[in-house]
């Protein structure tokens, strides 16, 4: 059934979100036993290895709308379900940060000043970065991730390693990237918690839309050309009712 493999979406973006940002909002910056952006970074990464494994084979696991488009371009994804896999993962996304507020908020002190983990550039930039920078590393890496996706889930790749490498090149990204826009690569992470932040995080949220879905269709359309042998869609086997 069709609204299965959406509910995955859903419920895999929720994860994404929930637990990523909430590892940056929770757990990053508790004194002296923080897990800083390393933790961070590895939040990320084991929230897209655990759901790759739990929901792989009934959505294909994509929790990111340049995912669904980077993939689209590359032939490996149907152009009719575009739309309804990214109204899944927003709404995950969103519930995702909404949970988190929840739970962030139920503590003595907590302020939405700090960004809710949303992602910024110039001053809302962690590290002051301009947004010619912020532009440049969301298209360059959200790309990179969409080739190893390409390349991960490939027929001759080898078999049940794709979400380990898919997990850790988005560990990688969070290392690279976190102190320059708080990593998006991930529009529906992006909405999912700006929502709450508001101001200047909904502002600027149109960079974490248009750069990564540029970059996602760049990689995919990159690595298409690179290997241009069909090997399946990504879009896993909905279950039989």
């Amino acid at each position: 059934m069709t609204m299965r493999k959406y509910s995955a979406e859903a419920i895999g973006t929720f994860w994404l979100t929930f637990g990523g940002c909430g590892s940056a909002v929770i757990a990053a910056g508790l004194p002296n036993v923080g897990i800083g952006y390393l933790g961070v970074a590895l939040a990320f990464g084991l929230t897209v290895v655990t759901m790759a494994y739990a929901i792989g084979h009934i959505s294909g696991c994509h929790l990111n709308p340049a995912v669904t488009l980077g993939l689209a371009a590359g032939g490996r994804f149907p152009t009719n379900q575009i739309l309804p896999y990214i109204v899944a993962q927003v709404i995950g996304g969103i519930v995702g940060g909404g949970v988190l507020y929840l739970i962030a908020s139920g503590k003595a002190g907590f302020d939405l000043a700090g960004g809710f983990a949303s992602n910024g550039y110039g001053e809302h930039s962690p590290g002051n970065y301009s947004l010619l920078a912020c532009l440049v590393a969301e298209v360059v890496l959200t790309a990179m991730f969409l080739f190893i996706i390409m390349g991960a889930t490939h027929g001759k790749a080898p078999a049940g390693f794709a979400p380990l490498a898919i997990g850790l090149g988005l560990t990688l990204i969070h290392l690279i990237s976190i102190d320059v826009t708080n990593t998006s690569v991930n529009p529906a992470r992006s909405t999912g918690v700006a929502v709450f932040a508001g101001d200047w995080a909904i502002q600027q949220l149109w960079l974490f839309w248009v750069a990564p879905i540029a970059g996602g269709i760049m990689g995919g359309s990159l690595y298409r050309w690179l290997s241009a042998e069909p090997s399946g869609e990504i879009v896993g086997v909905a279950p039989a009712e």
